[in-house]
């Protein structure tokens, strides 16, 4: 008898987007899905746009102060989407 080389379909679907080059476009649409998870629906409210360019979320919002009440714990959001998407997906958050 001999053994069979057994794995998780997670792992295989992921390995063929990483060799098409698609898991990272795959990952950056999931972390900007998780935004209104992670962010909750008071800012959702004010968000108008979110963007990934080079490993930094880019927000819009349309509040001033909330703006300068989440760029005080920017580290926290951006902990709380990688893990939410489980990968490091981005790097910071910047709020326009």
């Amino acid at each position: 008898m001999f053994k069979r080389d057994v794995k998780e379909l997670h792992e295989l679907i992921m390995r063929n987007l990483r060799a098409q080059g698609l898991e990272t476009p795959l990952l950056q649409k999931r972390l900007i899905e998780a935004w209104p998870v992670v962010a909750g629906p008071t800012v959702m409210r004010y968000t108008q746009e979110t963007v990934i360019r080079n490993q930094t979320l880019y927000v819009r919002l349309s509040s001033p102060a909330l703006r300068a009440e989440l760029s005080m714990c920017r580290q926290k959001l951006v902990k709380k989407l990688n893990d939410y998407v489980q990968s490091q997906v981005i790097a910071d958050i910047r709020f326009n």
